[in-house]
């Protein structure tokens, strides 16, 4: 049988599986479900300021402020930032009494620089057992240019990674006209991993009511393509480890991201869609595949079909479709 055990966030796992962050992680009995179904790490749902910010606008927006309850609204804030953390801090602290052995990985998302080291440094006390950093700023700030963009990101990390000792890795999206070489200069960072990429609430139009509306949450099983390159592209590149996201359906597309240089992936919308056993199906998949195909350890398989190992790595890099749909015609029904 395979040995399907792996390393990322800087933590030695079971199998590559990871249940990435999402309404999966939000509770002792869910992970403890993942845990039995062979789940390899969970990473926590993500605790965001943002959040934090509009619980307390709410607020604001339904009460009359001046200056003899400024002090009162002052100390609400404190409060509710208190409370979301706490309970968060809780959760951390409850699955390890429940006696969860794999890896429980902390997730936070901020706004502002001073926020990311407050949480980072409470989880870490909390016993998480590493931590990702879900960044992501929209470049839709006209007064932000590139650099202002890129400079933001390695402030951040440089700033945790000084403050916790725990392994922090990143989550990142793939908004950056210079991608690869970001990618290469996150991984000098010292982070543990990387994980691309991230998925993002989409918006669309409702045509009859005719307003915005939250466009389709989980992902489709074609969305793995994108990281699949990027991956193949930039393993073996890269100074940490390498983690796929998003359209990842089955055991299918895991083999491939792993063959393309991942070393772990991360799961969600499949498991929503298929129920916690879909885990241990993918997990055995991927070892009855590897077992089948002569692959004795992940090591082996990670990285098998990378631009570094594959005979014509120039397919990693075409973007146009130059010969493939001049044979194509209209597909009959």
């Amino acid at each position: 049988m395979a040995d399907l055990s792996t390393r990322f966030f800087g933590l030695d796992l079971k199998n590559p599986v990871i249940i990435g962050s999402s309404g999966l992680t939000s509770s002792v009995e869910k992970i403890k479900m993942l845990e039995e179904n062979g789940a390899g790490a969970v990473v926590l749902k993500s605790i965001f300021e943002e959040e934090i910010y509009n619980e307390y606008q709410h607020l604001l927006k339904n009460q009359e402020i001046n200056d003899y309850n400024q002090e009162y609204f002052d100390y609400f804030d404190y409060e509710i930032r208190n409370d979301q953390v706490k309970n968060y801090l809780d959760l951390i602290s409850n699955v390890k009494k429940a006696g969860v052995k794999i890896p429980v990985v902390a997730s936070i998302n901020c706004m502002t620089g001073s926020e990311w080291v407050f949480f980072a440094q409470k989880l870490e006390l909390a016993g998480a057992d590493a931590l990702e950093l879900n960044l992501f700023v929209l470049p839709s700030d006209l007064s932000r240019n590139a650099e202002d963009v890129r400079q933001y990101y390695f402030k951040i990390i440089n700033m945790v990674l000084e403050q916790v000792t725990i392994p922090v890795s990143v989550k990142i999206s793939n908004y950056f006209s210079d991608l690869a070489l970001m990618i290469k200069e996150l991984s000098e960072t010292k982070i543990a991993g990387i994980t691309l990429f991230n998925r993002f609430y989409n918006i669309d139009i409702d045509l009859e009511k005719k307003e915005l509306v939250p466009a389709q949450i989980l992902s489709h099983p074609y969305d793995y393509l994108q990281p699949l390159r990027w991956i193949g592209i930039m393993s073996g590149r890269v100074d940490c480890e390498l983690a796929a996201s998003t359209g990842i359906h089955d055991h299918q597309a895991a083999i491939k991201m792993l063959m393309s240089g991942a070393s772990a992936v991360q799961v969600v919308s499949a498991v929503y869609k298929n129920g916690y056993g879909f885990v241990k199906e993918m997990v055995k998949g991927i070892s009855d595949w590897m077992d089948a195909n002569g692959y004795k350890n992940i090591k082996d398989l990670s990285g098998a079909a990378s631009a570094q190992r594959v005979n014509n790595p120039a397919m990693y890099e075409r973007v146009q479709f130059m010969k493939y749909f001049g044979g194509y015609d209209i597909i009959e029904e």
